[in-house]
């Protein structure tokens, strides 16, 4: 028997294996790929509303809606349901920003935002510290679980929509952090046993006021860090803060 012979084709057969498995390797490398960019592709895409020019720079949108009261007025008439950072296809960092361009804050709170970029930089002279607002991708924030509070009972789950922000601007931003003051929000509430969805729409700043003329008092915090907004959405834990005052007045109940 020729054993050299039988050791050749032994060998032959194994690279035939070994570049069939690396094909499939690769072919499947390649799918993975592709899906994985069309996903991302997917994800990026963000809805924005019919009357924005999309040749537009979007900030001059945001722009108008806080030095044009006619047009803001009619914005939130016609788009009651939407902020107007996220009709441009924009974040609340972006109207932050612009909010501030616009309206520059008071001289102390410049002083004290000077003096802690002195410091910063002291601490680190190798480079120029900056102060930029990043924008926040939707994969971020995706988990359901962050939008959702739950009552005593456990019977009913509640979400929580911006739908208007005050123009003010929060005081002392380098000591709490960049906020926004709430005005109007959209309840929706789900009766987990019959699946019942409610929702409803509440004015909190005037609800504010009634409850100060009534009570002579009021527990609301209408200022919420950008952090927690979610896509136009209210993180779970400020629900309590911005409701107390409506189920105060039995408006709502939860």
């Amino acid at each position: 028997m020729n054993f050299k012979r039988f050791l050749n084709k032994i060998q032959l057969n194994n690279k035939k294996i070994k570049t069939e498995v690396k094909e499939d390797v690769s072919e499947e490398i390649k799918t993975e790929v592709k899906e994985d960019v069309s996903e991302e592709i997917k994800t990026e895409v963000k809805k924005i509303l019919s009357f924005v020019d999309r040749d537009k720079d979007p900030h001059e949108y945001l722009k108008r809606y806080l030095k044009e009261p006619k047009y803001k007025d009619w914005f939130n008439r016609n788009y009651p349901n939407f902020t107007i950072y996220e009709a441009v296809g924009l974040s609340a960092s972006d109207y932050l920003e612009m909010k501030r361009q616009l309206t520059p804050e008071s001289e102390s709170v410049i002083e004290e935002l000077q003096s802690t970029k002195q410091i910063k930089s002291s601490q680190e002279p190798n480079f120029k510290p900056t102060y930029k607002h990043e924008k926040t991708s939707f994969d971020e924030f995706i988990d359901e679980r962050l939008m959702v509070s739950h009552n005593a009972f456990g019977d009913k789950e509640m979400k929580i929509k911006v739908l208007e922000v005050s123009d003010e601007t929060a005081p002392l931003a380098s000591k709490f952090g960049n906020r926004v003051k709430i005005n109007k929000i959209l309840v929706t509430i789900k009766h987990l046993k019959t699946q019942k969805i409610e929702e409803g729409e509440f004015d909190i700043e005037k609800i504010e006021s009634e409850l100060i003329e009534k009570r002579h008092y009021t527990s609301t915090n209408r200022w919420v860090p950008i952090t927690d907004i979610k896509n136009g959405y209210i993180t779970n834990s400020r629900h309590t803060t911005l409701i107390s005052d409506a189920s105060a007045l039995d408006y709502i109940i939860f």
